[in-house]
C-alpha cells in the first residue's frame, strides 16, 4: 500500500455522480475546483458532460484506468457510491493503494463506515443519518438550524431567550449558566454580529450558540 503524501489544494476526483457525488460535485465546481468526475453509468456520464471538467465512464475499482486518468495525482477524491458497499470499498481501497492524500467516503451504515476507514478512508461522511439527526431537531421546533459535529460538538441557531431584548451577553452569561458560548446575533435582514461581552441582543434576533451537544440541547429545550 502506498505511503499517503499530505494533501496541498488542487483538483479533486469524484467517483460515482448520483444525488450525493454529484451535489458535492456541483459545489466544488462553484467553488472555483476543477472536477474529475468518473461513474460507470454511460448516462449519467453523459448527463453530467458539459458541466463538469472532465468526465469519464470508467471503473474506479480498476487500478490500471486510474492511473490511466492521472488520479494518482490528485490531492482529494470523494467516493459517492452508496448502493454498492463492494465497490465502495474496493473503490477507496484502490484510492489508498495509488497514494491518494485525503479520501472521503460516503457510508450508508456504521458497519460500512469502519470498513472504510480500515482501508483507507480519512473522512467518512453518512449524509442520511447527519440529514435525519438534523431534521428531527428543526422538526421539534427548538432550533431553527443545527449541525452536529463527530466529536461531540454542535453550533445551533435559536431563538433569543424571553427577555433577552437590550441586554448585553455579558449580563445573560449563557455561558455560566448553560455552559453555551453565544457565537452571533442575526436579525432577519441584518449582518451578522459577531459576539462580544458588550453586545446588547436586538428584539427579535436569534442566536448563534456553540458548545458540548447535550448542553446545546438542553439550553434550546429550556428557551
Amino acid at each position: 500500500m502506498a505511503e499517503k503524501k499530505k494533501s496541498q489544494g488542487g483538483n479533486v476526483v469524484v467517483v460515482g455522480l448520483g444525488r450525493f457525488g454529484g451535489a458535492v460535485a456541483e459545489q466544488l465546481l462553484d467553488l472555483g475546483y476543477e472536477v474529475l468526475g468518473l461513474d460507470t453509468n454511460a448516462k449519467i456520464v453523459q448527463d453530467w458532460s458539459d458541466r463538469l471538467t472532465h468526465v469519464v465512464e470508467g471503473d474506479a475499482t480498476d487500478e490500471d484506468v486510474l492511473r490511466q486518468l492521472g488520479v494518482q495525482d490528485f490531492p482529494r477524491a470523494v467516493v459517492g457510491i452508496g448502493t454498492n458497499l463492494e465497490t465502495s470499498v474496493l473503490t477507496v481501497l484502490t484510492l489508498t493503494e495509488l497514494g491518494v492524500p485525503e479520501i472521503w467516503a460516503k457510508a450508508t451504515s456504521v458497519k460500512h463506515g469502519k470498513i472504510l476507514s480500515s482501508v483507507g478512508a480519512d473522512h467518512v461522511i453518512y449524509p442520511e443519518v447527519e440529514m435525519g439527526e438534523r431534521v428531527a431537531h428543526l422538526i421539534s421546533g427548538r432550533m431553527l438550524d443545527y449541525i452536529e459535529f463527530d466529536d461531540g460538538f454542535a453550533i445551533a441557531k435559536v431563538r433569543a431567550p424571553r427577555g433577552a431584548a437590550g441586554r448585553t451577553l455579558a449580563d445573560l452569561a449563557l455561558r455560566t449558566k448553560w455552559g453555551v458560548t453565544v457565537v452571533g446575533t442575526k436579525r432577519p435582514g441584518e449582518d451578522f454580529v459577531y459576539a462580544r461581552p458588550e453586545t446588547a441582543v436586538p428584539e427579535g434576533a436569534v442566536l448563534i450558540v456553540a458548545g458540548d451537544t447535550a448542553k446545546v440541547e438542553r439550553y434550546a429545550d429550556e428557551n
